[in-house]
């Protein structure tokens, strides 16, 4: 597939990913258009994402030329049928909920011309299943960008059962154009690629509290501050291989065997939702959030992510 087919994209959602979605895409140089249900909904959308636009242009992560290209770029509409029709890439961004994206994209493999490419953003769903409803799976995969898109290089593209080569690959070339980091993952499996790297620390980390060997606060800190703090440029497989392949399976077989390895989540888990502990949203899960301000967390997690983009002259959009 030519690089260059992708000049006009749809994004379906304004919650969100949809917002950042579409600004990757427009400093990539498509005309990039926001779908929602409401007028309203359309119009917050588009605000979010050109506040994104002027974000990473103050803060240099977008040339101002560029940034104001993709500003010009952006548009927010409701007629889906119309949108959908005339774009050569579709990312949908809608409820985590297999019967709407099934709905969803045996639709648009209804409107789309033939060599359209239609990607899902979901963070665990089968795409073979999703596509499981439409003419032409050979151009449906999974494009699963991470929290906060506009900031998070990362980008997995996904390949269900059916999904061409040439599909993922251009979808990748493509991405890569945007100025984002995109891994393929051959296999559809639960929880793609890092999802399932998270989870396995998630379920550990869990465990490691439930069995009283250290706090939440402790665990945190010592992600944060021990193999989380090289994470960005010394990689797992790097790390093993320094270490030596020998020395880390010798250290992997004595520790493994006290590993939490049960195929379900930790049932300490269920007795803090069982116990109202479910999060920051209700007041309290590891964290009593009446003492933490979940918002300054999370700007905390942002301006972090722009000082190391920063650092790294990473720029949205530029090769």
């Amino acid at each position: 597939m030519d690089r260059n087919q992708f000049q006009t994209a749809a994004v379906i959602g304004t919650g969100m990913m949809g917002p950042g979605i579409a600004v990757t895409l427009a400093l990539g140089g498509l005309r990039t258009t926001i779908l929602s249900r409401t007028a309203e909904g359309a119009a917050q959308g588009l605000e979010k994402a050109r506040a994104q636009i002027r974000l990473l242009a103050e803060n240099g992560l977008a040339d101002p030329e560029r940034a104001r290209r993709a500003l010009e770029e952006l548009a927010a509409r409701t007629d889906f049928d119309e949108v959908i029709r005339a774009a050569d890439l579709v990312i949908e961004s809608g409820p985590e909920k297999m019967d709407f994206k099934q709905e969803v994209f045996a639709r648009m493999d209804a409107l789309t011309r033939a060599e359209a490419v239609l990607a899902s953003n979901t963070s665990g769903l089968s795409i073979t299943e999703v596509a499981s409803q439409c003419s032409h799976p050979e151009r449906v995969l999974t494009a699963h960008f991470w929290n906060p898109p506009h900031l998070m290089p990362l980008v997995e593209i996904v390949k269900g059962a059916r999904t061409s080569d040439e599909v993922a690959q251009a979808v990748r070339a493509l991405l890569v154009r945007c100025g984002k980091v995109a891994v393929l993952v051959k296999k559809d499996r639960p929880g793609q690629l890092g999802n399932r790297l998270q989870h396995a620390l998630w379920r550990e980390a869990v465990n490691i509290v439930a069995e009283g060997i250290a706090d939440p606060e402790d665990v945190d800190l010592a992600a944060k501050n021990g193999f989380g703090l090289r994470l960005p440029v010394y990689g797992i497989f790097e790390h093993f291989d320094a270490v030596g392949v020998e020395m880390a399976t010798a250290i992997m077989d004595y520790i493994a065997r006290d590993l939490y390895n049960q195929p379900q989540a930790p049932d300490f888990l269920r007795e803090m939702i069982r116990q109202g502990r479910r999060g920051a949203r209700f007041g309290r899960g590891f964290y009593d959030w009446s003492k933490k301000d979940l918002r300054a967390v999370l700007e905390r997690r942002d301006r972090f992510v722009l000082e190391f983009l920063r650092s790294h002259r990473y720029r949205p959009g530029e090769e």
